[in-house]
């Protein structure tokens, strides 16, 4: 019998990019992952509605699999993820030849739904979110590639409706996963090789709070953490306003836990954080951060910026030029403010021109980039740990891999190392406006 194929496309998110790995291990009894949606029998494009231009990106790229659709008649196609929740019936009137829509609640039956397509019952159309849901535990097997790095979802939806965002429309309200699943998943994925985790959730700090009996998510860090030849913990993402001392405290206590925190401030403004429903001021941020850098020093901070959200002054987006400056980030991700299905700030008037919003864009792209590289150049000299993840795609006479602060290294090693999954001392020679360079010193723990 011909082994059937399956061709998995993911855009947006990290929680997206597990929730694809969660698809891959539904099918695998029946379906092998392949490199082309030429040569498969399932294709499933795993979608992101963030942001408008995500969303167009979508549309066009399923578009082309109609003539694959005439050459195979019986080619399943699927739409998955936060599009498929928002567009439900839609995606198929608009593309016939998508066989499968299943909103971000509803790719756990995927299995089933395919088989009622195969049984002529298609297309198939589960974009119901119930109250009750609970990601169920779907542990993927072993495929060969010696992983380094893995990510674990540890709670999914969102319960502080934004003004600008649609993920509690499309991925439903908070809801955590049972600790023990979590654990049980991790400890699965070491088992296999991995030796770093990224726990994901839309706010990982509310994780347990609306479950009875469950840890706080300082606590859940520190149940991790005596898992056996784990090495390192990270998360994302983090809500400014549920930053509470028990979590800051874990970077200094649990060894474990890499000295990076994604925070994102959005804006430098108070009169558009409150606008944005943000629930804390400019100042009420500034002394989180500052209480953060006191009990952990050396923790590297990223952040995400918006731009141009309705009502934006001028004098609101150079307050957010300075939080960069007081703040200095190691890193940023900024975009233009862009409507969305559902979001409240859809509503408002009072939109920013779009040159504006491009200008303000550029602005923030120039003054970040200095801080980065001057962050990036205080590593020159200093011995830093790095977890390697194998050779540079680009150089491949190179290793590369982080930082605990979640700086890239690319480094030299002498010839004949075997290094992927180890944990080794890099002396920083060089620093770019992305990433480190050193030479390898030393092994801490082998792969």
């Amino acid at each position: 019998m011909r082994q059937r194929k399956v061709f998995i496309k993911t855009f947006g998110c990290q929680m997206n990019e597990y929730d694809s790995e969660r698809m891959l291990a539904l099918v695998g009894e029946k379906y092998k992952p392949c490199e082309t949606p030429e040569e498969a029998d399932l294709i499933l494009v795993n979608t992101c509605s963030v942001r408008a231009k995500a969303e167009a990106k979508v549309y066009s790229f399923v578009g082309r699999f109609k003539h694959l659709k005439k050459k195979k008649s019986d080619l399943v196609i699927g739409v998955t993820g936060c599009v498929a929740q928002q567009e439900g019936e839609r995606i198929v009137k608009r593309l016939p030849h998508v066989d499968l829509v299943l909103g971000p609640q509803n790719i756990y039956r995927l299995p089933e739904a395919l088989e009622k397509i195969l049984q002529g019952q298609g297309p198939v159309v589960l974009t119901e979110m119930r109250k009750d849901f609970k990601p169920p535990l779907v542990l993927a097997g072993p495929d060969g590639s010696r992983p380094v790095k893995a990510q674990v979802t540890i709670m999914q939806g969102c319960d502080n409706f934004c003004s600008y965002c649609v993920v509690p429309y499309v991925r439903g309200r908070e809801v955590s996963r049972p600790p023990e699943d979590i654990l049980r998943e991790i400890e699965c994925l070491v088992s296999q090789g991995v030796r770093e985790v990224t726990l994901l959730g839309q706010n990982v700090n509310s994780y347990g709070k609306k479950e009875r009996g469950y840890p706080t998510f300082a606590e859940l860090i520190r149940l991790i953490a005596e898992i056996p030849e784990l090495w390192r913990i990270r998360f994302t993402t983090s809500h400014p306003k549920d930053l509470e001392e028990d979590l800051m405290r874990a970077f200094s206590e649990v060894e474990k836990l890499c000295e990076h925190l994604h925070l994102p401030v959005q804006s430098g403004s108070s009169r558009i954080l409150k606008l944005m429903n943000r629930g804390y001021t400019r100042e009420e941020y500034l002394e989180k951060v500052k209480k953060l850098r006191e009990i952990c020093p050396e923790i590297a901070l990223t952040t995400d910026i918006i731009v141009g959200f309705p009502g934006e002054t001028e004098e609101d987006f150079k307050a957010t030029l300075s939080l960069l400056e007081e703040v200095r980030f190691d890193e940023i991700f900024s975009f233009k403010y862009s409507d969305r299905p559902y979001a409240r700030a859809r509503e408002f008037s009072d939109k920013v021109p779009e040159e504006v919003k491009a200008e303000r864009l550029t602005r923030v792209h120039e003054l970040q980039a200095r801080i980065t590289e001057e962050i990036n150049r205080s590593y020159i000299g200093q011995k830093v740990e790095v977890l390697v993840e194998g050779p540079s795609e680009t150089r491949p006479e190179l290793f590369t891999g982080r930082t605990r602060s979640n700086h890239v290294v690319n480094f030299l090693a002498p010839e004949g190392l075997d290094l992927k999954g180890a944990l080794v001392y890099v002396l920083i020679k060089d620093a770019g406006k992305h990433s480190l360079r050193g030479e390898y010193l030393d092994t801490i723990k082998g792969p």
